[in-house]
C-alpha cells in the first residue's frame, strides 16, 4: 500500500511540471492573447526559401525566421513597411519599417529602424535560424503599429547587413520576401 501511495505521489509530482507555462498562465489571468502570422518567403520565381512567423508579445514583437536552400553565410533580414512582395525587386515592399525616421542600423549612432533585424547564418547545410526581438513595436496598437492598413513584408537580402550604413545596411538585393497582413483587421 504504502509502495502506492509513492509512486502515486511521484506520478502527481511529475504532472505538476505539465501545467501551463507562466507565459500562458499570465494569459490565462486576463492579458491579452498575442498575435502571430507566419509568412512564407519566397524568392522571385516563387520558390519558397524559408518561413517567418512575427509575434506579438507583451514586450515587442518576436521574429523567428527559418531559411534553406541558400549558399552558407550572413544576409540581412529586415521588416519592410509595405505589405506587397512583387517581383522581380521586391521593391513592393517599402523601405524599412521607420516610423521615428531614424537612420538604419544599431551601430548608427542615429539609429535604428524599428524593422532592423541581426543578419541570420546559414551553415554548411544551407539552412539558417534567426530569433530577434523588437522591445516597443507593436504589430497592431499603438501610433505607428507594423500592421498598418498597407500591412508589412518580411524581406531577405543578398547580403549581411553592416548595422550601420543608411538606409538598408549595405545589404544588397532583396532576394526573397513574405507578406504580413492582419486578417482579422483585412476582413473587416
Amino acid at each position: 500500500m504504502q509502495a502506492k501511495l509513492v509512486m502515486g505521489a511521484m506520478v502527481l509530482a511529475g504532472l505538476a511540471g505539465c501545467g501551463p507555462k507562466s507565459e500562458s498562465l499570465g494569459r490565462m489571468r486576463g492579458a491579452p492573447p498575442s498575435l502571430a502570422i507566419t509568412t512564407e518567403l519566397r524568392n522571385a520565381s516563387g520558390e519558397a526559401l524559408g518561413s517567418a512567423v512575427v509575434t506579438q508579445e507583451t514586450a515587442g514583437v518576436r521574429v523567428v525566421a527559418d531559411v534553406r536552400g541558400l549558399p552558407p553565410g550572413e544576409y540581412a533580414i529586415h521588416l519592410h513597411a509595405i505589405g506587397k512582395c512583387e517581383t522581380p525587386g521586391f521593391t513592393s515592399a517599402g523601405p524599412h519599417f521607420n516610423p521615428a525616421m531614424k537612420q538604419h542600423g544599431h551601430l548608427n549612432p542615429a539609429g535604428e529602424h524599428a524593422g532592423d533585424l541581426p543578419n541570420i547564418t546559414v551553415g554548411g547545410d544551407g539552412r539558417g535560424h534567426l530569433e530577434a526581438d523588437r522591445p516597443g513595436l507593436q504589430m497592431t496598437a499603438g501610433t505607428a503599429p507594423l500592421l498598418d492598413a498597407d500591412g508589412a513584408a518580411v524581406v531577405l537580402h543578398a547580403a549581411a547587413d553592416d548595422y550601420r550604413t543608411d538606409p538598408s545596411g549595405n545589404a544588397g538585393g532583396r532576394v526573397a520576401c513574405g507578406v504580413l497582413v492582419n486578417r482579422a483587421q483585412s476582413a473587416g
